[in-house]
């Protein structure tokens, strides 16, 4: 019987430096691939309003593509991860193909289907026939080579599950230069070279988006990398059996997000009939809110990495004593984030609005977030630990209960039944955050993750 209580044991210096060597990277890729986002904002905003809403619409359809070349990703570095930890590369390898295979498959039947139906998807996401004009060029750059999009997010994952968490991150930076870059030309124009409008911005996604693939397929193929290594040139098959455990790990992810997204336009659409004050206030306190994600994600890959590969490995006890670690780590970066959200609310408020009302709702909203810190670092981190494992329909099912009973249900009831406005709309989120993190944790300190066969 393993011995529980290393998991409370001091925490050895080498195997702090482990996570974070993992974490840190991981964190800094996450701060760019948003930057990737800020970046053709603040270029397409100076063409104008419908411009930004052309590519606000276009991704709303490309977050939920996102859902499932996640989720593929999850499935993806969960099977290298074991394998690796196993000592076991060809069949890492051999998952790597697979999933290569798969992501293909998937970005083309996307991309077939943004080419056909493009307008009346658009259409369907409300859009009007002045934001179309803008919309329609941009959704074709980037929605219909979504391809590289997929192959780019399962080839990152596949080298997190096998430990190298530096070059997707040196890559994202590459990426983003890049985009900058063509941006600026491709929009507006240099020399005798006119410009493309926002037309430019969505080739310029996307070129960045295939240089990231391309240095991604060069760094696996490179014979320098020992942990897994995937060569075009080889013979390649399909494996059913190593494709239905990605299937098998990777759909329950993909459900629990759109779960998650489904929930949120729901009762964003409740926050809205609050009023548009309440409705901004809350969109600027989501978008501070994101900062503190940050540590969460990135011990999050640490914590899906180092639990596969000691499974792997049949480490049982270091797979727990590794991902309670991340956890305990990243809550101290997160706490640490929520105070300074507590005692600066005011003032990082008043960088997104002068409108007193919606001042006021941010700081409260604010520091109701700041309280459930460690609870919001569960839900990230003892997610992706259990996914790590395998065990992706628990995480699954917690958040459909939590988005669905407890998210919804209390914005409805506290929110717009009880009057108690934006506060009341947090309050539901908070105990949603607190449940699902409290009995995360549990499942995480059971231990029945640990027989999950792969």
């Amino acid at each position: 019987m393993e011995n529980k209580s290393v998991l409370f044991k001091e925490f050895d210096k080498k195997s702090c430096i482990t996570i974070m060597a993992l974490a840190f990277p991981a964190m800094i890729e996450n701060i760019l691939q948003v930057f990737i986002g800020v970046a053709d904002t603040y270029f397409v905003g100076k063409i104008g309003t419908e411009a930004i809403a052309g590519v606000g619409v276009t991704n709303l359809i490309m977050n939920i593509y996102i859902v499932f070349f996640l989720a593929l990703g999850v499935g993806t570095a969960a099977i290298v991860s074991r394998n690796i930890g196993a000592g076991n590369i060809e069949n890492a390898n051999n998952a790597v193909k697979q999933s290569f295979i798969m992501a293909f498959a998937i970005g083309i039947v996307f991309g077939i289907i943004n080419l056909i139906f493009s307008r009346n998807i658009l259409l369907f996401l409300g859009a009007e026939e002045s934001v179309l004009e803008y919309a329609l060029p941009y959704f074709f750059s980037v929605a219909v080579p979504s391809v590289f999009l997929c192959l780019m997010m399962v080839l990152s994952s596949a080298l997190r599950g096998s430990g190298d968490t530096k070059t997707p991150m040196q890559i994202s930076i590459v990426m983003n230069i890049t985009n900058i870059v063509l941006d600026y030309i491709l929009i507006f124009g240099i020399f005798n070279f006119n410009g493309l409008g926002i037309l430019g911005a969505g080739i310029a996604t996307t070129i960045s988006r295939i240089i990231g693939f391309m240095l991604l397929m060069k760094k696996i193929n490179s014979n320098n990398n020992v942990k897994i290594h995937m060569n075009l040139m080889d013979k390649w098959c399909i494996d059913k059996d190593i494709l239905k455990s990605i299937a098998e790990i990777g759909l329950p992810a993909a459900f629990e997000k759109l779960f998650m997204r489904f929930g949120q336009l729901i009762y964003g659409g409740m926050i809205v009939k609050i009023g548009t004050e309440a409705y901004a206030a809350h969109n600027i306190a989501g978008t501070i809110e994101t900062f503190s994600y940050l540590p969460g994600m990135g011990f999050g890959v640490a914590a899906a990495t180092l639990v596969g590969q000691k499974l792997g490995a049949n480490r049982k006890d270091m797979a727990q004593k590794l991902g309670f670690m991340s956890y305990l780590l990243s809550a101290g970066f997160m706490m640490i984030v929520g105070a300074v959200f507590y005692l600066f609310a005011l003032p990082l408020a008043k960088i997104f609005s002068t409108d007193q009302e919606v001042i006021d709702m941010v700081v409260k909203v604010l520091r109701i977030i700041a309280l459930v810190q460690p609870f919001v670092c569960s839900t990230l981190v003892i997610t992706s630990a259990l996914q790590g494992a395998g065990d992706t329909k628990f995480p699954m099912c917690s958040t459909l209960i939590g988005i669905w009973g407890f998210r919804v249900l209390g914005v409805y009831i506290l929110g717009l039944k009880l009057k108690m406005g934006l506060v009341g709309v947090w309050l539901a989120i908070s105990v949603d955050l607190i449940i699902r993190g409290i009995i995360l944790m549990i499942r995480f300190m059971n231990g029945k993750w640990k027989d999950k066969k792969i």
